[in-house]
């Protein structure tokens, strides 16, 4: 039987990661933190590898996905601000990064960040 795994967040951290795994887990979902020894053992490959990957199964989604958003922090501005999605004006944005550019697949780092909203999935660029 092939098990099909949805990953429901990414995490630069492992401690922030380890946090949510935590309360799904008191809810009863089994969750699995792909990456997180890897990361555990140099964190600074984290943004080359995409961060410690939170993943439950397939059948757990939905139920995993609505109590991840009652306690998920989103993306602010460096005032504190939600950031608002220009096309849905929703404040549930996280930062997102695409590493298309080999460039950026090398040095993460310099990719400008960007921001993608939870609601409507419209990336974009914060306003400077």
């Amino acid at each position: 039987m092939k098990t099909e795994f949805y990953t429901l967040g990414t995490f630069e951290f492992p401690a922030d990661a380890v946090i949510i795994k935590g309360k799904l887990e008191a809810e009863g979902i089994a969750v699995f933190l792909r990456d997180e020894a890897t990361i555990n053992s140099d964190p600074l490959i984290s943004a080359a590898i995409g961060g410690v990957k939170l993943q439950v199964y397939s059948s757990d989604k939905e139920l995993a996905k609505q109590i991840f958003d009652e306690i998920r922090n989103y993306a602010t501005d460096d005032l504190g601000n939600p950031i608002v999605c220009p096309n849905c004006k929703a404040t549930k944005s996280e930062i997102y990064y695409s590493r298309k550019n080999v460039f950026y697949k090398l040095f993460p780092f310099f990719e400008p960040r960007k921001y993608q909203c939870m609601q409507c999935n419209f990336v974009t660029r914060p306003a400077k």
